[in-house]
């Protein structure tokens, strides 16, 4: 196994959506620290293909097929890692999806519903029985992937953009309601990552301008979000909870 530090040595992290993009990519950084991973996601194949990438480094990993915005589903998912490895100490909820863009007045009721069932839903899914599990270990640590779009308003993606903005919520209330029991909870807010999700297009089809739109003039890459991942759940951020941290190359800066 290739690694990149020991410190999840020996931990069991379960990260929804780890089918492709910032899911896979923080599978494979938490597995490079050590930790046993069990993945979630709607597509099998992307999922199967981050576990067999952890498995060929020498890892260990397993995947669940999962939709996060299905509660039974997400339980069921929840409850795998747990009875194949007897607790859970990380959790990456990651899961999300983007519709294309267009106008506020423009959105459908379905794709509204959609877009706040997996992008908030599924993140407080999630979390109702990770929380139930780490409440019983007395410790653990979550990390809500949210947003740039949780920051500030994304034009275009208003449903995405409040889904986002509930994610940051979510995670400051929970932050403090489970501080004193050993549990930390904070969220990542990318910004635009070179991912599928992330394609970064109006609602005509044009191609956005990324190298204007964020001061440092590139997309992130996913593994840079990833390296925020493995250090919010290890004890190096001991005494951080209820952050949003922004890692977005300065975009929410302006």
């Amino acid at each position: 196994m290739v690694q990149r530090n020991g410190s999840l040595a020996g931990q069991i992290a379960f990260v929804t959506g780890g089918g492709s993009g910032i899911g896979r990519a923080c599978a494979m950084a938490l597995a490079q620290a050590g930790a046993k991973i069990v993945t979630s996601d709607l597509v099998m194949k992307g999922a199967a293909k981050t576990v067999a990438a952890i498995v060929a480094e020498g890892g260990i990993a397993e995947a669940v097929c999962a939709d996060a915005a299905d509660v039974a589903q997400t339980e069921a998912a929840v409850d795998l890692a747990v009875a194949r490895h007897g607790r859970l100490d990380i959790a990456i909820n990651n899961a999300g999806i983007i519709s294309a863009y267009r106008l506020t007045g423009d959105i459908t009721d379905e794709e509204w519903a959609r877009q706040i069932a997996v992008n908030l839903g599924g993140v407080r899914n999630a979390m109702r029985f990770e929380l139930a599990v780490m409440a019983k270990q007395g410790s653990g640590a979550i990390i809500n992937i949210a947003s740039g779009a949780g920051l500030k308003g994304l034009p275009g993606a208003a449903a995405y953009t409040a889904a986002k903005h509930g994610v940051l919520g979510l995670t400051k209330a929970a932050a403090l309601e489970y501080a004193r029991i050993g549990i930390r909870i904070n969220a990542i807010c990318p910004g635009y990552i070179d991912t599928p999700i992330h394609a970064p297009r109006t609602s005509d089809g044009r191609s956005r301008n990324v190298t204007d739109m964020v001061p440092m003039g590139r997309a992130g890459r996913a593994e840079e979000v990833a390296d925020a991942a493995v250090w919010l759940a290890s004890s190096r951020a001991s005494f951080v909870t209820g952050i949003a941290l922004p890692v977005d190359g300065g975009y929410a800066a302006g």
